[in-house]
């Protein structure tokens, strides 16, 4: 007989497994497109899932998870980008909240009172802590003139170092090292820029995804090669992405999108270089 709190679990876990199957189903898409067009109804759907189940940080989770994605990368008007990441950034900061108590108080924190509770998150909540940097990246990104918001990089690049710490053997770690080399080549040098690092972290994404990362390699010619006037390894970058099959389980959406980037990157290159 189902006690009336087993049902609960039960509605839960479908819930839960609803939130992140859409999210996998996503990032396997190959038409961009349909993605753009039908992002809004599945943000609404998230939405609702968090109405009838406010307290469940998993939802949460994957609700900040595809706000991020969606107002990073599919909303050109830059207001509206402003509010998708800002709302990522509240759903992943509530969901870690949810979790680990104290990070509800990681505002009013110190540098150094920030990483001593980042250091008590274990792999438990090792993926709400890498949903939480990528709001957390793409509400920067969003709002890059704004300079309290470049301030918390430093904070965003401790928080996927420790994800890697904590992370399972088995979890792909390129899309991390990618995060990585853009948050130093995001930067100026005073605030923790380095370009040389950057390099180590996309050629380690690139290495790490087998090639399968055409993200890593657009973001590597974006942030390092184009901004060095390094045209050699910009042009190479973009054409070994033209040329390569999006189609990959775990990367098709970001691969379509790259390419996409990578035509417009090397049509407008003669005019940059």
């Amino acid at each position: 007989m189902f006690t009336a709190s087993a049902c609960t679990s039960i509605v839960s876990n479908v819930t839960e497994n609803l939130a992140n199957n859409l999210a996998i189903a996503i990032m396997n898409q190959d038409d961009p497109e349909l993605v753009r067009n039908g992002a809004p109804a599945y943000l609404l759907l998230l939405d609702s899932l968090i109405e009838g189940d406010p307290e469940n940080p998993v939802i949460l989770s994957a609700a900040a998870n595809l706000y991020a994605l969606y107002g990073s990368i599919f909303v050109d008007d830059e207001e509206r980008s402003k509010g998708l990441t800002k709302k990522a950034l509240a759903y992943s900061s509530k969901s870690l909240c949810l979790s680990q108590e104290l990070t509800c108080y990681w505002e009013d924190y110190t540098y150094q009172g920030y990483l001593d509770v980042l250091s008590d998150i274990d792999e438990r909540h090792a993926e709400l802590l890498l949903n939480h940097a990528v709001a957390s990246l793409a509400y920067t990104r969003a709002h890059s003139a704004d300079w309290n918001a470049i301030a918390r990089l430093p904070h965003i690049q401790a928080l996927l170092e420790r994800y890697i710490l904590i992370s399972r053997d088995n979890t792909p770690l390129d899309s991390v090292y990618t995060y990585l080399g853009i948050m130093v080549t995001l930067r100026p040098p005073a605030l923790g820029g380095d370009y040389v690092k950057g390099k180590q972290y996309f050629e380690l994404a690139i290495k790490l995804s087998e090639g399968k990362n055409l993200n890593a390699k657009v973001e590597y010619a974006a942030g390092y090669a184009k901004p060095l006037y390094d045209r050699d390894l910009h042009d190479r970058l973009l054409n070994e992405i033209v040329a390569a099959d999006p189609v990959t389980s775990g990367y098709t959406l970001t691969n379509m999108l790259a390419q996409e980037k990578a035509k417009s990157l090397l049509e407008s290159a003669d005019d940059y270089f």
